[in-house]
């Protein structure tokens, strides 16, 4: 066992790419004029000046835009076509509008986002729910992250790869377009969304819907929860509208259909939670973080709805004395839980460890990491936000643990674990890597 090492990092690296990009709606503001903003908006003049082509005219301008983007995007004059339909508020006053100048209007009224022009970070890993065709010994696996663009607006992407066999991590090509889900419903704060279903994994970008959410959609802790035999894919995320923060849920069963849902209970006020793989006892558990700088352990009957937990651990050695939070999910092993825990130190340094819960009772912590497993070395320091390792959720492979991990909240690499060692070594007491 001691010639197996601890902790592998893979050499891996998901950087952001500036390229990737998404069409989001253009809101020009209403001028403070004393008429009432529908007859006089800067949207209604983009209106009249389109309206005041010919048709000839209107048709080779879309045209040209068509053919300067289509390449960029998966069914441009749709997209087109259904900006549109939303812009009907602006569009009341006008007589009757050719296809081509309705499209052409949509056209005016999007802007490309580069979502991930900033950073690409803070990843949670769950196996694949389609393993066909997948090399014996090896997983397919999904990899969620955060991306960040102008104004710090954060959303949610998606990788896919393989672990092979003996360990190694692939990650698939990234997808040349960026697709944004429709939307099938929206109630209040719950929302339905889809995406095609030939649309590479990739290819998939979850932004704002929500007042909530508006300015971003961060740090989903992804994990695979079974009941009854039935897998459903869930992540607990932090919904930020530039003021506030809230928990929330996101829930698939395919990554293809989602539904967000706002959490509720005095729990769900902070963030990082993040949900066991399956019931204790007959409840939802929980590990939250209520009081923004020790663990707590939940329980609920309801999914959507977490009330104050107990507490479970809170900063004991120096490199998590300002506070200590949860990785993602716990991981269930043969000897119990295993949850990497996240510390922060002086100047704000942020390092991972690893605490191992009692399997019956996660109440009970059977030991903890005095020193880090993982944290920023002199080499990768610099970054969006410096001095910064941080994950959102592990999977278990074999005799390993997989551990995607950000560095300064800017690039995602992987290392993966030995649980036999590591959890020898926490019922010691101590990680010495």
């Amino acid at each position: 066992m001691a010639s197996v090492p601890l902790f592998n990092r893979q050499a891996l690296h998901l950087r952001p790419d500036p390229s990737r990009v998404v069409v989001r709606p253009f809101r020009p503001a209403v001028e403070p004029r004393d008429l009432s903003p529908l007859d006089k908006t800067r949207a209604n003049h983009v209106v009249d000046r389109v309206l005041a082509l010919s048709e000839t005219e209107a048709a080779a301008v879309l045209a040209a835009t068509v053919d300067n983007f289509d390449d960029r995007h998966r069914n441009l004059p749709q997209i087109f076509d259904a900006r549109a339909d939303e812009m009907e508020q602006a569009l009341f006053r006008h007589p009757p509008l050719t296809p081509v100048q309705r499209r052409l209007i949509g056209a005016y009224f999007l802007h490309e986002y580069s979502f991930e022009a900033a950073a690409l970070f803070n990843p949670s890993i769950v196996q694949h729910p389609d393993q066909s065709g997948v090399a014996p010994g090896a997983l397919r696996f999904i990899l969620s992250l955060r991306a960040v663009g102008e104004g710090h607006v954060s959303s949610l992407t998606f990788r896919s790869g393989t672990i092979a066999a003996e360990g190694t991590i692939t990650i698939d090509p990234p997808a040349r377009l960026s697709t944004l889900p429709r939307i099938l419903a929206h109630e209040g704060d719950w929302v339905d969304l889809t995406f095609e279903p030939e649309s590479a994994m990739a290819e998939r970008v979850i932004f704002p819907v929500t007042r909530a959410q508006s300015n971003g959609i961060e740090d989903a802790r992804f994990v695979a929860f079974t009941e009854a035999g039935l897998t459903t894919y869930y992540a607990t995320y932090t919904a930020y509208n530039g003021r506030a923060i809230r928990s929330e849920l996101i829930e698939t069963r395919d990554f293809v259909s989602f539904r967000m849902v706002p959490l509720t209970g005095t729990a769900s006020h902070n963030k990082g939670m993040a949900l066991f793989p399956r019931k204790i006892d007959g409840r939802y558990a929980m590990i939250t973080r209520e009081d923004n700088e020790n663990l707590h352990l939940a329980f609920s009957d309801n999914i959507y709805d977490w009330n104050a937990g107990t507490p479970l651990l809170g900063p004991k050695y120096p490199w998590e004395f300002v506070q200590i939070g949860n990785c993602g999910s716990p991981v269930e092993l043969d000897e119990g839980w295993l949850m990497f825990t996240h510390g922060v130190g002086p100047v704000r340094h942020y390092a991972i460890g690893a605490v191992l819960l009692d399997k019956h009772d996660p109440s009970i912590v059977i030991g903890r990491s005095r020193v880090p497993l993982v944290e920023p070395e002199k080499t990768e320091r610099e970054g969006y936000v410096p001095n910064v390792v941080y994950s959102c959720g592990a999977l278990r492979f074999g005799e390993r643990v997989i551990l995607p991990y950000a560095i300064c909240d800017t690039v995602s690499t992987f290392a993966t674990i030995s649980t036999d060692r590591l959890v020898a070594i926490l019922r010691d007491g101590m990680v010495d890597p």
